[in-house]
């Protein structure tokens, strides 16, 4: 299959692109029914040549070309009407009624804050275009009215506040709202591209609009991306502001599969300058050896790392209820742990000991009501391990009471 994608260069062309090549060259699997030989990628100032050679071989076109912030309204019809009627000359003229794809906006609905709106007038007028078009030729249309879009790579201070407020915590910069309750209905990248895909593959999802609302429909005359969140802009922007404390915090929320928390966070992410990118964790320093935490999470836990100096022992301690997992990545050492208390003869419970080494890679599980330790064997090199504990480390009720395992 050869596909076309006009406006290649944009935020949503570059996604598209890039996951279309992925599954060219095998790399994404995800698609087996999916073959693309080819893609033609055209953009502004590309030769016009090109878009009329590339009509003339497609088997699909993505049409996401188009202008969304001119110098004057005027432009509006100029930038997108104009694009989308050459495509579909060209199309026409090399008698190819390949399916095609047009990226509308919800403004065309002309409703309610987009009344009056002549960027909204000029995707309605192309929303026309394409459905005639498809009659004419019996080509098959898709036309996607996209709301508010996010994601990497999107164009800060253009077309989305979500990139705008991005871009502006990411470099500590002020971010400004007039109305923290103004709702935005907002799709992401990677569920837009995943749609697309579906509509190249021929089952994309179809609706019909009543205003700003579109009701699934088998036959109707719009598609749609099935998922969509809507979030005030004081919710994202205090997320965001969250997401930006990590490197003092240590605090990452819950990243719930699919959720709009985890696509956000993965967003901010895209947009940190690179002096952002590192940041040092704070070190607890002792003649042991170093423990510094380095992850914590509201309802999986924490994180941390310990190094041990050679002949030195950690922990000794045990826990009621928080229970920790011991990953040793370098050195060699051994773990200890008793059962508190004594058993029905009043004798000590005996000591399980567990070697480790950072070759083995294995997880040693420090058992609630068990006083443990871990002792670096080596009397030259370090030992690094990696401790995730079930609960973040409160200081009020911290859980820990000292105990030797070894009597």
């Amino acid at each position: 299959m050869k596909i076309l994608v006009t406006g290649s260069r944009g935020f949503v062309g570059r996604n598209l692109i890039e996951s279309l090549k992925a599954i060219k060259e095998g790399k994404n699997k995800t698609r087996p029914k999916l073959s693309i030989t080819e893609i033609f990628q055209y953009d502004r100032d590309t030769d016009p040549a090109f878009l009329e050679e590339s009509c003339k071989n497609a088997d699909f076109v993505f049409h996401l070309a188009g202008v969304n912030r001119p110098e004057s309204p005027s432009e509006f019809m100029e930038g997108n009407y104009g694009p989308a009627s050459e495509l579909l000359r060209l199309l026409k003229k090399h008698h190819n009624p390949c399916p095609v794809m047009l990226s509308s906006s919800i403004q065309a609905s002309l409703v309610g804050r987009y009344e009056g709106s002549e960027y909204g007038k000029s995707k309605l007028a192309g929303e026309k275009l394409f459905r005639e078009y498809g009659r004419e030729t019996g080509a098959r249309v898709l036309i996607y009215r996209f709301p508010n879009l996010f994601g990497k790579w999107c164009r800060p201070n253009y077309n989305s506040v979500v990139a705008t407020f991005c871009h502006g915590v990411a470099n500590g910069l002020e971010c400004r709202v007039h109305d923290r309750n103004t709702e935005l209905e907002l799709v992401y990248i990677d569920d837009l591209v995943e749609e697309m895909l579906n509509g190249l593959e021929g089952h994309e999802h179809r609706c019909e609009y009543e205003g700003l609302n579109g009701k699934e429909k088998a036959d109707g005359a719009y598609c749609f991306v099935p998922v969509s969140e809507k979030k005030t802009l004081g919710e994202i922007l205090d997320l965001l502001k969250g997401f930006h404390a990590t490197p003092e915090t240590f605090e990452i929320p819950v990243l719930l599969p699919g959720s709009f928390v985890k696509k956000l966070y993965s967003t901010y992410l895209s947009y940190l300058p690179e002096e952002g990118v590192c940041y040092p964790l704070k070190k607890k320093e002792d003649g042991r050896g170093i423990f510094a935490e380095m992850v914590k999470t509201p309802n999986c836990g924490q994180v941390s790392i310990n190094i041990i100096r050679p002949g030195q022992v950690r922990g000794e301690h045990w826990h009621h209820s928080k229970w920790e997992m011991f990953l040793v990545v370098s050195g060699h050492g051994l773990v200890q742990e008793r059962r508190m208390g004594t058993d029905e003869k009043g004798e000590a419970y005996p000591v399980m000991e567990f070697e480790v080494t950072g070759e083995q890679l294995r997880v040693v599980r420090m058992l609630p009501g068990y006083t443990h330790n871990i002792a670096n064997r080596s009397l030259v090199e370090d030992l690094v391990m990696v401790i995730w504990a079930n609960e973040v480390f409160n200081p009020s009720f911290p859980d820990t009471y000292y105990e030797r395992v070894e009597h």
